[in-house]
């Protein structure tokens, strides 16, 4: 991500909400995956919070995203099963 930011500009093109108190369907995240994925960020969107996880998409450009549903942790970069993100 850090080639997408222009000289002379010292932001992400991207903006995330990193607050998983506050986080509501289509929030732009950042979220992780275990196992051989684990290193990389991944860019996702919000479509379901509830008291304990979250349901989440690949961020694909489309709204609503038209990737497979994702559940998540609730938590400042949701975790994600490497099984459900390889679907």
């Amino acid at each position: 991500m850090k080639e997408m930011v222009k000289p002379g500009e010292e932001r992400c093109p991207f903006e995330f909400n990193f607050d998983e108190k506050t986080f509501k369907p289509g929030d732009m995240i950042s979220y992780r995956i275990t196992g051989s994925l684990s290193e990389m960020p991944f860019l996702g969107i919000l479509l379901e919070v509830h008291d304990d996880h979250v349901i989440l998409a690949h961020d694909d450009g489309n709204r609503p995203p038209r990737g497979p549903k994702m559940r998540g942790t609730r938590e400042r970069r949701p975790l994600v099963q490497e099984k459900d993100a390889l679907q």
